[in-house]
Order: structure tokens, then sequence, then C-alpha cells
């Protein structure tokens, strides 16, 4: 076994996202010694605290899901349970064939158990194809399928076009005709390889979520925003020894001959028993060039999104207009610019607190593809917004003031095949001793997802590689397919 496997060894993480930390936090508990490198001036990566109107916000992701274990225990192991708070509202709705329509109940990513579950988003003739389903031949899944695809030949793209589509695009920014059943929506792809019939399908899917129904909320926050999660963890691994290095750029990783790997950053090179990479696959492609080209290869393949954050601050007086619920999504059918708004103030209750006079709300533009929208200019994002918002909702009050935050290439593609990309990627990183890589790109884009792949990432390097094998396998799910919550 290796140093790092026994505990004692120099672990270097490339990336201090909530992967990199995660990985750092979990290699400190095995008794390594952690420096964590990262190019940029501050740690965290897609979260990021902020403020507006004089009032906290994130200006990334919002929530953790709460039904994976791994983000909500690692939050609490860094002091902030007494932080964590679940959303005011899980009341939502959707903005398609001109108007809000409250979002359905009793599905899985958009797929429905039942046509009458979709009533009041779909036309009558979509509802009537969905019930086509039960005397349709059964469809071979293979390895893989796309979300998109499956369920249009299954239920009608109406189905897909205005409840998949958003329900996918407001995780991915993605394409669902794209996006990878296996990686994307794991349980109906299981469900499916067993099933004649979808519907069917999901039934099952239902009946079981509700024999083993879970206690608590679906998802999480925290009190100042999942934003606060990084700093909080960088805090932890600090406090108890680990090293932390920002505006540090990882230009190549050398295996040393003796064992062990060569770290340059800058004109400086590290010593290192293990190297666990948690960035973009870009920079992780780059890194791994000369040691291990196939994997390097299959990382450039990868392909991102880009998207941008409009957060809105109103006096709340103005805001009378908006409905009551956390907010809606959009789907692309529509032709709206916008994909999505959260009425943050009312789905959080720590951020209506702060001000009882100030309301806040965040809009999302961008999606797989969708560049020349991201090439507006600040003010013209915050002007299509507050057109689409009234156009929803008549909200017409002036803003006291807006924030744009935009996230280039921020959210990895799950395409058809994702799943074997990743194997072959682990694969060939597997066979050099003391390497691991973990973040986004690989398991779930979601909070627990990347933590999960850190830990398993933490494992490999110490010679047990079940835990990446088994997520590989099965991937985590970054939004739950819940019955409807």
């Amino acid at each position: 076994m290796s140093a790092t496997g026994t505990g004692t060894g120099h672990v270097v993480v490339v990336g201090a996202g909530i992967a990199g930390l995660a990985a750092a936090h979990r290699l400190l508990d095995r008794g390594a010694r952690v420096t964590v490198l990262e190019a940029s001036d501050r740690v965290g990566g897609k979260l990021l605290p902020g403020e507006i109107a004089g009032v906290r916000v994130d200006l990334g992701a919002e929530s953790m899901l709460a039904r994976r274990p791994e983000a909500v225990a690692l939050a609490r192991e860094v002091g902030l349970a007494g932080r964590l708070r679940p959303p005011a509202t899980a009341t939502a709705s959707i903005w398609t064939r001109g108007a809000l329509r409250p979002m359905p109940q009793g599905h899985v990513m958009g797929v429905p158990g039942t046509a009458a579950a979709l009533a009041g988003v779909l036309s009558d003739e979509g509802l009537a194809r969905i019930a086509r389903d039960a005397d349709l031949p059964r469809t071979e899944v293979g390895e893989d399928v796309a979300v998109g695809a499956f369920v249009a030949a299954r239920l009608g793209r109406e189905v897909v076009d205005r409840l998949v589509e958003p329900l996918l695009g407001g995780v991915y920014a993605g394409d669902a005709y794209r996006l990878s059943m296996r990686s994307a929506v794991p349980q109906l792809f299981q469900a499916a390889r067993t099933h004649r019939s979808l519907t069917e399908a999901v039934r099952d899917l239902q009946a079981e979520g509700a024999a083993n129904r879970q206690s608590g909320p679906v998802f999480m926050g925290i009190e100042g925003g999942v934003g606060s999660l990084p700093p909080a963890v960088a805090a932890s691994v600090e406090a108890r020894g680990g090293e932390i290095r920002t505006r540090a750029s990882v230009s190549a990783l050398r295996r040393e001959p003796a064992g062990g790997w060569q770290v340059t950053v800058g004109d400086r090179i590290l010593h290192a028993d293990g190297v666990i990479v948690a960035a973009p696959a870009p920079v992780a492609a780059a890194l791994l060039a000369a040691e291990s080209p196939e994997a390097a290869a299959e990382l450039r393949t990868v392909e991102y999104a880009s998207m941008a954050l409009i957060t809105l601050a109103y006096r709340r007086s103005g805001t009378a207009a908006l409905p009551h619920g956390s907010g809606f999504l959009v789907p692309p059918v529509d032709g709206r610019t916008i994909k999505a708004s959260t009425f943050a103030s009312q789905k959080w209750g720590w951020i209506a607190d702060q001000d009882p006079e100030v309301a806040v709300l965040r809009t999302s533009v961008g999606r797989h593809g969708e560049t020349a929208i991201l090439e507006r200019s600040d003010a013209e994002l915050v002007d299509v917004s507050r057109h689409d918002l009234k156009a929803a909702t008549g909200l017409d009050a002036t803003p006291l003031e807006t924030r744009v935050t935009r996230w280039t290439d921020g959210l990895p593609q799950y395409p058809v095949g994702h799943h074997a990309r990743v194997a072959r990627i682990r694969e060939q990183v597997g066979r050099l001793p003391g390497l691991a890589v973990c973040g986004a790109p690989y398991d779930g884009v979601g909070i627990p997802a990347c933590i999960a792949s850190a830990y398993a990432a933490v494992d490999e390097i110490g010679g047990d590689a079940s835990a990446a094998r088994e997520l590989t396998a099965n991937p985590v799910q970054s939004l739950h397919g819940g019955a409807g919550e």
C-alpha cells in the first residue's frame, strides 16, 4: 500500500471547489498532510455568496439535495448545523402556453405515471398521446439512451418539450434530446429496462418511494447562502493543519521515478505521495496529458454549457403582483428568453427575514449551445429578465439593485454514453498509483454528487476503488425524481 494509504502521505488537491475542499476535509480525517491549490482568487467554484440591496444571497447554486446525505452531513461537520434551512415553500409553477400553471404532481423528472398528472400543462392532444404508452411494444434502452428521445417515443414530444426539458434544463442547462438517461435520471433508466410501459415504470417508482418515504425536506439551504459552505469547509481544513493556496495555478503533473508526484505551481515544484484533480474537464485534460494521454483525450470531449444568473432586488411593496410559491420554470419551446425564475425571498425565509422591506428574485438565461444571449451586456440581461417577469407575473416595478453573475462553461454536459466515458477515464487514471479525479464532470453536477465523487477519489488514492466503481455504474441523481415534492 502507498504512503497515502497509511494516512501519512502528502496529498495535493488541485481545485478548491466543493469537490476539492470535500476531498481535503476527508483526507485530513484519514491522517494525510494536505495542500489544496486553487488557480482563482477564492474557494468555492460555482458556490458563491454575495449581497444585493444589503441582503445576503447566493449568486451561484442556492440549494442542495437533502435526500442524499453527503452535503448536509458535511455542512454539519464544519459547524453549519444550526444554519441549515429547508425552503419556506416548495410550490412552483411552469410558464407555458401563455400562462403560469401549477407544477404538476406525481411525476419523475417530468415523466408522469398517468396522463391526468399533466392536465393543465399539456394540450388535450398531448394528454391523449400519453395514454397510448400502455399499448406500445416495449422500447429497448440498451446501455444508454437520450432522455428526450426515449420519453418522446413513449409519451410524445409534448411531455418532453413542456416538462422534462425545463426540469432537466434547470440542472444541466442542457438539451433533453441529447442528455443521457442513464447518467441524468438513473432511477428512470433502471425502471425503463425492466418495464414494458414507461408510465407503469413511473407508477412503480412512485409506489416504491411511498413505501420507503424519507422524512424531512427534499432540498436544504443554508442561512447566509449555500455559498457559505465552501469557506466553512476551507476554515475547517486550515484549522486542522491543511494548507489552501489561492492564485496557485498548476501547470504540470509528473510521476517521480521512485514513486509519488511532482506538481508544478508557477516556478515551484511540490512533491506529493498522491494527487486528486478536482478541476473542470479542460484543466484536468491539460494536467493529465503527459502521464495519461488516453484519459486526457476523453476529458477533452466533455462539453460545457454557459449560463448567467440575474439577481434583482425590489421594494417589497412593489412585488404584490408576484404569485405565491418559489418561482417558475420556462420550457424552451415557448420561445422566452429566461429559462427560470426563483422568488428567492419567498423560497428562503432567511432572505426575507434580513430586510422585510426588500424582495429578491433571480432569473437564469443560457442553455447548452446558446451563445448569443450571453454576449449581451449586463444591462440587456436585466432588461430581458424584467420583460419576461412582467409578461409572466405582471411585475412592473423598478429594481432597487441588480446583479448579473456569469458562469462561463459552468455546467458539464452528460450526453448519451457519458457513463462509459467516465469508466474509461477512471480506468486510465487508475493505472497511475496515487492519482484520482473527482467533481462535476463525472458523477453528477449537484453538491452531494460532487462530494460523493470527492470521497471516492480519497478512497481510490488509498488503494480502494470500489466507491469510484459504484459511482461510475450508478451516478448520483442531481435532482430528485420523487412523486411531486
